[in-house]
């Protein structure tokens, strides 16, 4: 397992919850990529530490993967940036991204656990 901790909320964040997108990225991320993502701590993960059938939690929200792109984890591992999908059902997933279920946008807060 993986815990990480919610340090800033970018102020575009909400703008991709029609798409069901949210976008985790590292402490290094640049002012253009903070307005979009949600930073966390990111210290140290275990490689491959994403895995279908895994799951993710932000706060007290528990969401299962269903899939994990060829990519996901080697950018997590590296820059703590993944973009995660909520959508139910079968979907194509981008390198860079996982798709969990429910489909249902968490309430986001600093200060919340992300585990994985």
């Amino acid at each position: 397992m993986y815990k990480t901790t919610v340090t800033e909320i970018g102020e575009l964040v909400e703008a991709f919850k029609e798409e069901s997108l949210l976008i985790l990225f590292g402490p290094k991320a640049t002012p253009e990529l903070r307005a979009i993502s949600v930073i966390h701590t990111h210290e140290d993960p275990t490689e491959d530490v994403i895995q279908v059938g895994g799951k993710f939690r932000i706060g007290e929200k528990e969401y299962e993967i269903q899939e994990v792109g060829s990519a996901a984890n080697a950018n997590f591992t590296e820059l703590g940036h993944i973009s995660i999908y909520f959508r139910e059902g079968e979907n194509e997933v981008l390198p860079g991204a996982i798709i969990v279920s429910p489909n249902e946008w968490p309430d986001l807060h600093i200060g919340q656990a992300i585990t994985f």
